[in-house]
């Protein structure tokens, strides 16, 4: 290994591997596949302090990797974690138009329902999102060919390789940890979709699994939704660290796990099917593109929410409805009707077009694009001390 220590030998190597000029306060280096050269992300700090270029540093499995570095740049670098395409993105690549995407948008800010015939070509866009996915090798192989054939084979390569990491990054622990990313699929399509430890062995306790679920969540190949004692904000408090959901980060790899030729059938709305399980891992991942932390709430008395946000600092129930009876929602109206809760509005997601009845909005699932956290504000507070 060859350590680095001043800007000039990295600037010497640079120019060394490129035909292209370099220019002060022009060129922007983009520096790939990091995580394999830890030493270079470290040495970042002497390349900002050196003051002639730009840099992007981008990698998979960032959040398994920065953890060990041997020093890390605080104060020279910032952070941005990258997601797959959310459906908004996904809709803008596959051309809805502008027009289209201002209606829609019109209607949430005004809770009216969207034109019928626009509903119902959105929801057929929204299934293709549900096949495809936003990862973007695979949306890029969608717009190439429209073969979502071949959009499968890219995504069961995506899973292959996480495979890999999985071996290559914790050596220690892949064994549990393949277990369990290997177990999601058919865990989201149980009955309660709540992640049982059994099915991976009868006797073992969540501690000894514990990492091996935290590995997963900070390789961002999982997305963990936590259970909570209350839907009252904050939630943070009444999480229970043991009872949880997991799901795929991104709904298109879900479906290509499942049976050859669910694609058509996803496609064609066959009432076959059951969309839970695909339904509730887009709001997933959807939820957590924009910014929020996953939890969900169940009890003996009052039943199960799917999914309980914080937003604007109140507890936010959101139900997912893949079928008809989308306005029959026992545990939602049960928690809705419980003033110790506190709880403002709720939403219900499902193929149906726009209403509000009370509290509840019953929202197109592909309105979920517009549930976004609120902006900070800035908090000025100016210390006025006595002359003492």
């Amino acid at each position: 290994m060859i350590f680095i220590t001043n800007a000039k030998d990295i600037l010497v190597r640079l120019s060394a591997y490129t035909t292209e000029t370099l220019e002060k306060g022009e060129t922007l280096v983009l520096l790939d596949e990091i995580q394999e050269c830890p030493e270079a992300l470290t040495a970042m700090k002497f390349l900002v302090e050196e003051g002639s270029y730009r840099y992007i540093m981008s990698g998979s499995l960032l959040g398994v990797e920065m953890k060990d570095l041997r020093s890390a740049p605080v104060g020279y670098i910032d952070i941005w974690e990258m997601y797959p395409l959310d459906l908004e993105e996904f809709f803008g690549a596959v051309g809805v138009s502008d027009i289209v995407m201002k209606h829609i948008k019109e209607s949430w800010d005004e809770m009216k329902p969207v034109d019928e015939v626009v509903h119902g070509k959105l929801m057929s866009i929204f299934r293709l999102f549900l096949i495809v996915g936003g990862m973007p090798a695979a949306v890029q192989k969608y717009l190439e060919t429209n073969n979502l054939q071949s959009v499968m084979e890219v995504q069961k390569s995506i899973l292959r390789l996480y495979q890999v990491d999985i071996a290559k990054y914790d050596p220690n622990n892949k064994l549990y940890i393949r277990e369990i990313f290997n177990l999601i699929p058919p865990e989201l399509n149980a009955k309660n979709k709540r992640f049982i430890l059994k099915n991976l062995n009868e006797n073992i306790k969540f501690s000894r699994y514990e990492n091996s679920f935290i590995w997963l969540k900070d390789a961002g190949v999982a997305l963990p939704t936590f259970s909570v004692e209350a839907p009252t904000a904050p939630l943070a408090l009444s999480r229970l660290r043991n009872l949880f959901k997991l799901f795929q980060n991104d709904v298109g790899l879900l479906a290509a796990t499942y049976a050859d030729g669910i694609q058509l059938r996803i496609l064609d709305d066959d009432p076959d099917i059951n969309f839970g399980a695909i339904y509730e891992n887009f709001v997933a991942q959807e939820l957590h593109c924009h910014g929020f932390d996953l939890y969900y709430f169940n009890s003996k008395r009052q039943g199960e929410v799917d999914f309980v946000v914080e937003k604007s600092g109140f507890a936010l129930p959101i139900e997912v409805k893949s079928g008809k009876a989308y306005q029959r929602h026992n545990a939602l109206s049960n928690i809705m009707a419980d003033q110790t809760y506190n709880i403002r509005e709720a939403y219900v997601l499902s193929e149906a077009n726009l209403k509000v009845a009370g509290r509840i909005k019953y929202m197109p699932i592909y309105m979920l694009m517009f549930v976004v956290k609120d902006n900070p504000t800035d908090i000025f507070m100016k210390v006025d001390l006595p002359i003492m």
